[in-house]
């Protein structure tokens, strides 16, 4: 969705062992023997006319599902969730809090700093998504479906300035069902 920072998930995934395409979200549908998606971040507003779209029909192939950034609000607009304009923009360091567990967070610590880059901000969770981590700003910074294996980061875990990032991707190549390199 036109991140700066896609690359840097792919080169990470392939560190920890998973073999990573890039695609354009139009063509994610054809890819064939997925073992998970990754949304990625970008510059764009979900609600803008010609912002870039996902096919709702991914949602439905069974294959876990991360959306970072303008990916996780996405996955809320699409999910019919809602998005707004932020009343507070983030760009830089933050704390996250973490209020329930989730298989993205195993072996993860409450009270890390992560990397925010947004203006815009989920406000109401699609049915069946449940809040697992905040900022003191941000109630929805981490969410999950756990059921259907569907997880939502409003930071930026492939950058240096997350703490734990890579310990959240290795977790998200595990849910995928993928072993990580050790």
């Amino acid at each position: 969705f036109g991140s700066q920072t896609t690359h840097m998930i792919c080169r990470i995934i392939n560190e920890l062992g998973g073999e990573v395409k890039l695609v354009n979200p139009e063509d994610v549908r054809a890819e064939r023997q997925l073992q998970g998606i990754i949304l990625s971040g970008g510059p764009a507003d979900v609600f803008e006319k010609d912002a870039p779209m996902i096919d709702p029909e991914i949602f439905k192939l069974g294959v876990p599902i991360l959306g970072i950034c303008y990916g996780h609000q996405l996955m809320g607009y699409l999910l019919h969730g809602e998005v707004k304009v932020g009343v507070k923009k983030e760009f830089g360091p933050a704390e996250l809090i973490i209020e329930k567990p989730s298989g993205l967070l195993t072996g993860v610590p409450s009270g890390i700093t992560v990397w925010m880059s947004h203006g815009n901000e989920v406000t109401k969770l699609p049915d069946g998504f449940v809040d697992n981590a905040r900022t003191p700003t941000k109630p929805h910074t981490v969410v999950a479906n756990e059921n259907k294996k569907m997880y939502g980061l409003q930071f930026h875990p492939e950058v240096v300035h997350t703490d734990f990032g890579e310990q959240i991707l290795e977790n998200f190549l595990k849910i995928c069902g993928i072993a990580p390199i050790q």
